[in-house]
């Protein structure tokens, strides 16, 4: 086992991986992560679906089937992607077995519907009844839309994954909208200790739209700021997580049985190439919280990765310093919250039809089989 990958484990921070495809699962790739280094989650989306799809023949057989029954080209996406989240949660029911809260897989709604509330929703329904497993997560983006979609998802039973936040005000409304599910599951006598959810606050984005905004100021004191936004404004997020666990109101729930809402540390493979390997890592190390790696990520820091101890708690002043040192140079954060939502919406968007392509293309072929 990875002894760097394990002592980050052990410092409280659980590995997800940010990857999946049937070759992962019928090899016994993803077993093996699990087993090696230390992987106790997944999650996926769009465009991982869609690089596995096209560069992989094992799912041939299940395309053909589906063609040959005239399935259209959402059902069959459908189909692969469930079986495949499906599969993955067997494999990683062990560990859910054994953790808290750990040995989860995620599957996203579709990205046309972060902002239609009801359309998420039934999404959300179908995929969840789907996949049917208890260790499943269901990835609903934190748009304006999407609060009262996982609101209601979670007031109904189902796991979420809530994806693309950005920004603190944002991340707030999130943990409001956990709370406000969690309220009602309570109320309609639910078991809460069988809902779980996960917050995936974006990182490496965030550096790279602000970096790109420091540089065209110029100054040595704007560049001298650069590649340091991300991980201050993952400390700021982090502290008001520590608010909401502190509060009265999460007491009640946690007496009633409930899960904490999880910080998860999303989009944390590093694009500078000038920046270390694994920043997005090291710099966010804090127990009870998740870090979902690409493998390039994860075996940069099993080979090389450092680990300084809590680099989270107790910070949230100091990253409060670094905001303050941005607006001073002329950085609108809020407007880099508002570009980074539309930008990731967009982007999810585009993932989904680069999804559909491919599939259409996978179809194509087996119907001239």
């Amino acid at each position: 086992m990875s002894d760097r990958l394990k002592k980050l484990s052990d410092a409280g921070v659980s590995i997800w991986l940010d990857d999946l495809s049937r070759e992962r699962i019928e090899t016994g790739n993803l077993a093996s992560l699990v087993e090696e280094k230390s992987v106790v989650g997944v999650t996926t989306n769009p465009t991982i679906f869609a690089a596995a799809i096209a560069n992989g023949e094992r799912y041939d057989e299940q395309v053909a089937q589906l063609v040959d029954k005239g399935e259209s080209v959402d059902r069959v996406i459908f189909e692969l992607t469930t079986e495949d989240v499906r599969n993955a949660c067997d494999i990683l029911q062990p560990v859910a077995e054994r953790t808290a809260y750990d040995g989860r897989v995620s599957i996203e709604v579709e990205p046309d519907l972060a902002n239609d509330t009801e359309a998420t929703i039934a999404s959300a329904r179908a995929l969840w009844a789907a996949v049917d497993r208890p260790n499943a997560l269901i990835k609903i983006p934190a748009t304006k839309e999407g609060l009262p979609a996982i609101t209601a998802a979670i007031a109904e039973g189902i796991s979420v994954n809530v994806t693309l936040i950005f920004g603190k005000v944002r991340y707030q409304e999130v943990m409001d909208a956990y709370l406000s599910g969690l309220e009602q599951a309570r109320d309609a006598g639910l078991d809460l200790g069988r809902i779980n959810s996960v917050a995936s606050f974006f990182v490496s984005r965030v550096d790279t739209e602000v970096d790109a905004r420091l540089e065209k100021i110029g100054s040595d004191e704007a560049l001298d700021l650069r590649g340091k936004a991300a991980v201050a404004n993952a400390r700021v997020a982090y502290a008001a997580y520590e608010e909401v666990i502190a509060s009265d109101r999460w007491k009640l729930l946690a007496e009633s049985g409930a899960n904490p809402q999880r910080p998860l540390w999303a989009s944390t493979g590093v694009k500078n190439p000038d920046y270390s390997d694994t920043l997005y890592v090291t710099d966010l190390v804090v127990r009870d919280t998740v870090n979902t790696m690409p493998e390039k990520t994860l075996d940069a820091f099993a080979d090389h990765g450092d680990l300084q101890g809590d680099q989270v708690t107790g910070k949230s002043g100091e990253a409060q310093a670094v905001f303050d040192q941005l607006a001073g140079v002329g950085i609108d954060f809020e407007d880099v919250l508002v570009v980074l939502e539309t930008e990731g919406v967009d982007k999810f968007k585009k993932s989904w039809a680069e999804l559909v392509e491919t599939v259409k293309g996978q179809m194509d072929k087996a119907a001239q089989a």
